[in-house]
């Protein structure tokens, strides 16, 4: 069972090979290169690291953690949130002219399965709960987000 393409894109693939079409793979074959696809790898299946009680995206600063577990209020599963959320809209950069509600809304599915199957396999005994965040107002662009935290932490406060 294959992923609906985007309403927004189906006018440029249908251009493609005389207003006969091309599909998702034929097109990424003539618009990408290798150095996207080894950046958008990174992205699409990444690297989790645990950090004491934690489970972070690589890079996470034992700084950021200290920092962040200062603030009033703050439990395990809101520095987790926090420290692990990605804008679904910095994937690109800011101003990207084709940007549009429904590739964020396919591209944050995606990568909530993603993310759920990752964090699934690299931390069988640490079920993790793997929110996508969609904004009321589907034009508010940059509200988009996807994040975790290890389910434990549903329980747990400051």
């Amino acid at each position: 069972m294959g992923h609906a393409i985007p309403s927004s894109m189906q006018a440029q693939l249908g251009a493609w090979n005389n207003s006969e079409g091309i599909d998702l793979e034929s097109w990424i074959g003539c618009e990408g290169n290798f150095r996207l696809a080894i950046g958008y790898a990174t992205l699409f299946w990444p690297n989790f690291i645990e950090f004491e009680d934690y489970i972070f995206i690589e890079g996470v600063q034992a700084s950021s953690v200290r920092q962040f577990e200062e603030v009033s209020g703050c439990t395990p599963k809101s520095v987790e949130w926090t420290l692990n959320h990605l804008h679904i809209a910095d994937i690109q950069h800011y101003g990207c002219v084709d940007i549009s509600s429904d590739k964020l809304i396919f591209l944050g599915n995606i990568l909530k399965e993603i993310y759920e199957a990752k964090l699934k396999f690299q931390f069988p005994n640490k079920p993790c709960v793997v929110e996508f965040y969609q904004p009321e107002d589907k034009d508010s662009l940059y509200d988009y987000q996807l994040s975790f935290w290890q389910k434990k932490h549903d329980e747990e406060t400051a």
